[in-house]
């Protein structure tokens, strides 16, 4: 039986939104699948975020969730979901869109894991026991992104750590992620290895190590999650 299991916990919303605050005026970030689709809810319009899609889009808005009638199919994020117009948005062609990913132009992507390494090295495409993965843009967007974010929970289904000393599932790009927001914690990954930046309200900083693979630095500075 999991110690924790009543421990408070940050559920997906509350994830993107402690994601969002990453994110400055002028920035450009692509949102990956899963956690961080839900990021574009939390952005402020004066912030003046571009919000960037594989599949050819830039500068839209939250996810229509109110008005699905009203929704237009043709103006999507890169799951598939319809999304808010905004004044300026652009789209662009599939080869473009990855023109300006190769091409350094996204400050922070923001992507989804099962598992990464102490030292940066990130697992997002396959799932164990499925026959294939489904890669899409997270390769280009973990090697050529200014700034690489993860969002994910910080266990398994099983209870066991996503963030491990050695990722054993197949690799996305190695050494590419600067910090990992979980639903109890903020981790940094620096040259030393991991530092617990912030911690989930209820929770120990031991106790956030005793679910963590590696060890676990504590920072100076350590202060409790706020959204």
């Amino acid at each position: 039986m999991d110690p924790h299991a009543d421990k408070p916990r940050l559920d997906e919303f509350s994830i993107a939104a402690r994601a969002a605050k990453e994110l400055r005026t002028g920035m450009v970030v692509n949102l990956g699948f899963g956690i961080p689709m839900l990021v574009s809810t939390f952005v402020e319009p004066e912030r003046e975020v571009l919000l960037h899609s594989e599949n050819g889009v830039i500068g839209f808005g939250p996810v229509v969730v109110d008005d699905p009638d009203g929704a237009d199919p043709y103006c999507i994020n890169g799951g598939g979901q319809p999304v808010m117009k905004t004044p300026g948005m652009s789209f662009m062609t599939h080869d473009q869109s990855f023109e300006l990913i190769r091409g350094g132009w996204i400050d922070i992507s923001l992507l989804g894991a099962l598992q990464v390494g102490v030292n940066g090295d990130l697992a997002n495409f396959q799932v164990p026991g499925k026959i294939a993965g489904s890669l899409g843009g997270a390769q280009d967007l973990a090697f050529c992104a200014k700034r690489v974010v993860v969002l994910m929970t910080h266990q398994d289904k099983h209870g066991a750590p996503k963030l491990v000393e050695r990722v054993t599932l197949p690799l996305t790009a190695p050494r590419c992620v600067r910090r990992v927001i979980t639903d109890i914690s903020v981790i940094d990954v620096d040259a030393d290895g991991l530092v617990l930046r912030e911690i989930m309200p209820g929770w120990t900083p031991d106790e956030i190590r005793s679910v963590t693979g590696p060890d676990l630095a504590i920072s100076p500075d350590l202060v409790e999650i706020t959204l």
